[in-house]
């Protein structure tokens, strides 16, 4: 048998190792699946980011509609807080019976109309007035028949400490507030109602039973301090 050189031997073994070389269809193809793939994952994440932009923007424009139609409900006090020299009167607001008259008492109060307020007139079992010391009328009107309301029968008349304003119209800085300290017939053919007492009716008694002269005006002055709202208490 016939030796092979070591020579010829290693150039055998050159030509085995040697790598075969990659066709142009092949790179070709490669290439296409590459820039398929990059294609795709580019559309995908293109999709998703305008998704969460539309999105967002939903969510923004939902919140700016909430922020738009606020629920009114809620931004309506339920109640005021007198603060008089005899001590603090809570009234429950009538929103829902007289709309128009709480709205016009929170407006007068968020100007300050009341801060400084004296009770004008203070008719014992009947009303304690604060405002307008010309606006006697009402008061005139239930002393001149005290006798024959107290014949009435005790369905026909409203409750005590109740909260309300003279119905005539009020002309620039002459609301006017009246609480009653006993039932009274007819109560709606001379105030407008928008309020009850909830807390304080000793107070409300004990400015009931101060010294008034023939006029049933306070022979010491006695009023009202300031006037808080609040949405509960």
């Amino acid at each position: 048998m016939a030796r092979i050189k070591p020579q010829a031997l290693l150039q055998q073994s050159k030509k085995k190792k040697a790598p075969r070389s990659i066709s142009v269809p092949t790179i070709a193809l490669y290439s296409v699946v590459t820039v398929v793939m990059v294609f795709f994952l580019f559309a995908t994440y293109r999709h998703w980011s305008q998704r969460s932009i539309i999105q967002a923007e939903e969510g923004t424009s939902n919140f700016q509609v909430e922020d738009d139609f606020p629920d009114t409900k809620k931004d309506v006090p339920r109640y005021a807080v007198f603060n008089t020299s005899k001590g603090l009167i809570t009234v429950e607001l009538y929103k829902e019976g007289s709309p128009e008259i709480v709205d016009e008492f929170i407006d007068a109060c968020q100007k300050g109309h009341f801060k400084g307020m004296l009770f004008q007139r203070v008719v014992k079992h009947f009303v304690i007035q604060g405002g307008d010391s010309e606006s006697h009328a009402v008061i005139e009107d239930w002393t001149s028949r005290e006798k024959h309301y107290n014949q009435l029968e005790k369905r026909l008349k409203h409750e005590a400490f109740m909260l309300g304003t003279s119905n005539t119209k009020h002309e620039k800085d002459g609301f006017d507030i009246f609480i009653t300290t006993a039932p009274i017939p007819d109560l709606n053919a001379k105030l407008n109602v928008f309020g009850r007492v909830i807390k304080g009716e000793d107070i409300v008694q004990e400015i009931e039973e101060v010294d008034t002269d023939e006029h049933y005006r306070p022979k010491s002055r006695i009023g009202i301090i300031d006037v808080t709202l609040e949405h509960k208490i």
